[in-house]
């Protein structure tokens, strides 16, 4: 590793990238080396400039952010990722953990932590809020209090996906062709989603699903 930390961005909203970029930049020992929308994009990035570390947003245009941070700990395990979400952390931070994140920070937090996450990264720990870390490490001890989990938490890696997806408008024909999988398929994912939340109906689930996606929160 070098004296400069190399970084690449992975975020599909222009502005929020280029004043990540900005921040991060300022610093006299890191550099944005590039940036990317989508995973196919991340890839070719990554490939050409070798980083130390990617900051990946989970919500990408036509790609989901999770699936990289598992490629990239699957694949080179010497680039370190940190994952940035607008959605709650109690959902998304330990998942992102098990699949080989280095840390997590929330989106609207970004421009306070990111730098220090990044810090904490490359001395080799782990970078969560205190009230995360406590979670996580409490599952070391004891079965967790559920009474207060999100209800999300309930849905495997790919059903959460596709809740997601049916929250930005995606018809089950879009979802199957983002996916590679039929649009049968997809329908026995939305038949698990709405037993596992307990809606009632398909419009049940398309509402709370968009509600989600613009505020982050499951209105139930």
């Amino acid at each position: 590793m070098s004296d400069i930390f190399k970084i690449v961005i992975v975020e599909d909203h222009p502005i929020f990238s280029m004043g990540m970029k900005e921040l991060i930049n300022r610093e006299e020992d890191m550099d944005v080396c590039g940036d990317a929308e989508d995973v196919s994009g991340a890839r070719e990035v990554i490939s050409n400039n070798n980083p130390d570390l990617v900051i990946v947003d989970l919500s990408l245009k036509d790609s989901n952010g999770m699936d990289l941070v598992k490629e990239i700990n699957d694949n080179q395990s010497n680039i370190a990722t940190l994952v940035l979400s607008m959605h709650d952390e109690s959902l998304h931070a330990e998942r992102s953990i098990m699949a080989g994140a280095k840390g997590y920070i929330m989106k609207q937090e970004a421009s306070e932590s990111v730098v220090e996450a990044i810090r904490q990264i490359m001395a080799g720990n782990i970078y969560v809020s205190q009230r995360i870390m406590s979670t996580i490490l409490n599952k070391f001890r004891s079965k967790p209090d559920l009474v207060h989990e999100s209800p999300l938490k309930r849905l495997t890696d790919r059903e959460l996906e596709i809740f997601q997806l049916i929250g930005q408008g995606l018809l089950s024909k879009d979802i199957a062709d983002q996916l590679n999988i039929s649009t049968k398929t997809v329908g026995t994912y939305r038949e698990r989603i709405k037993e596992k939340l307990f809606f009632k109906h398909s419009g049940e689930l398309v509402r709370n699903a968009v509600i989600w996606v613009e505020t982050g929160v499951l209105k139930g």
